[in-house]
């Protein structure tokens, strides 16, 4: 689709990127559906401290250009008891066969978040 005026599809881009970060940051905190998976590392270190990592990927703020250049809050990384944490949001269609077609529609969109030691990346 082709835009008559550059500065509306910039807006609409970012809007479109603002609603992508919001359904992101929802799954996050467990506010929109979504699956959520840890990694065998991360249930290695024990119940609890699985918990205080899910607790911490929850309430993830630390986004700057840097770590999130596409603003879509999808990836955070930080250290626990000395571990690397990586946590990272996909997006599937609906059936979890393929990429989403649009990761800003909550109809046409699984997510997915999957939390891991860095070392198991």
């Amino acid at each position: 689709m082709a835009c008559q005026k550059e500065d509306v599809c910039l807006q609409s881009a970012n809007e479109r990127t603002a609603k992508i970060a919001r359904l992101n940051d929802q799954l996050r905190r467990g506010q929109t559906p979504g699956q959520v998976f840890v990694t065998e590392g991360i249930l290695s270190l024990g119940e609890s401290a699985a918990v205080d990592i899910l607790s911490q990927v929850r309430d993830h703020n630390d986004f700057t250009q840097a770590n999130d250049p596409h603003g879509e809050r999808d990836f955070g990384a930080f250290r626990y008891r000395g571990e690397k944490v990586f946590w990272k949001i996909d997006y599937y269609d609906p059936e979890l066969k393929y990429g989403s077609e649009d990761p800003a529609d909550p109809a046409r969109t699984c997510r997915v978040l999957t939390v891991m030691l860095a070392r198991e990346y």
